[in-house]
């Protein structure tokens, strides 16, 4: 209409009618190519995460962004969780950043083990990998364990023997806790998630709780609880010290996580500031 009877802006949005306020309006919105590329790298690791989850950790890393908008790209990516996924479908990707440890507390294995009393009441064994020295520096049994446990033994554990880089794990409801998170942001901690239905993702755990349930678990009757843990704690020390690991040259892993033989652990007030090169849980 401008061009063709050659008018104002103003008189034509009057004749339409139509508010010039409109018609001088440019649209402040950003491009969402960005955020929708870090939505879906959050929930590729986390498959378990629902867009407010998903919105507090952009909030977190420093995105201005509401909810609201989160969860509307959330949306047309077709991330929405479903109560009942496919066996087959595989929902999460391992990132292309993996690269196997080069040295002690590099990258930790984690896992949960079932096994019950010899009054037949249920355990639950936590079991912890160093994937570089094979180095387990926990193995502890309770009769039921959530995030915030899981969280209480890795922080004791720590401590003692520093805290590791990244914790392979997988997206069991201990794992993908609130507390868990927390947790691992707080200690710097990455957590690395497995695949659903992809054991082989973490693997030297699932060969650890292999000769865990073969060497200790098949081969005691746990009578009482503070019994499982004297026993897996002693064959735990076993493993560490004396049993030879084939995929680490027939040694020990204490004599790879610690070149110099000793056994003893470190100051605990050192492995709170600094990585120790080699560990040992008393």
């Amino acid at each position: 209409m401008l061009a063709d009877w050659g008018v104002s802006i103003r008189r034509a949005c009057k004749v339409l009618p139509f508010d010039t306020s409109s018609y001088h309006y440019k649209s402040r919105r950003t491009d969402p190519a960005a955020i929708k590329k870090r939505i879906k790298a959050i929930c590729e690791t986390h498959v378990r995460y629902g867009y407010r989850r998903v919105y507090h950790i952009l909030r977190r890393e420093g995105w201005v962004v509401n909810a609201k908008k989160v969860y509307r790209l959330y949306r047309e990516l077709g991330l929405q969780l479903r109560n009942k996924t496919p066996k087959r479908r595989v929902k999460a990707k391992l990132r292309e950043d993996r690269a196997p440890a080069v040295r002690h507390n590099d990258v930790w294995a984690m896992d949960f083990v079932h096994d019950q009393l010899a009054t037949g009441r249920k355990l639950r064994i936590l079991t912890v990998v160093d994937t570089f020295s094979r180095f387990s520096p926990v193995i502890d049994a309770r009769f039921s364990y959530r995030g915030e446990d899981v969280v209480a033994t890795l922080d004791r554990t720590c401590r003692k023997v520093g805290y590791p880089k990244t914790i392979r794990v997988d997206n069991g409801s201990e794992f993908v806790s609130r507390d868990m998170d927390l947790w691992a942001y707080q200690r710097g901690v990455t957590l690395d998630f497995s695949r659903p239905g992809k054991p082989t993702d973490n693997a030297f755990i699932e060969a650890f709780n292999s000769k865990l349930r073969s060497e200790c678990v098949n081969t005691h009757w746990f009578l009482s609880l503070e019994d499982a843990c004297e026993k897996l704690d002693r064959w735990r020390r076993h493993y560490n010290e004396e049993r030879p690991h084939s995929a680490i040259g027939n040694i020990p892993p204490i004599m790879l996580a610690n070149p110099t033989g000793a056994t003893s652990p470190p100051d605990p007030g050192k492995a709170e500031n600094s990585r120790p090169e080699w560990s040992k849980v008393g």
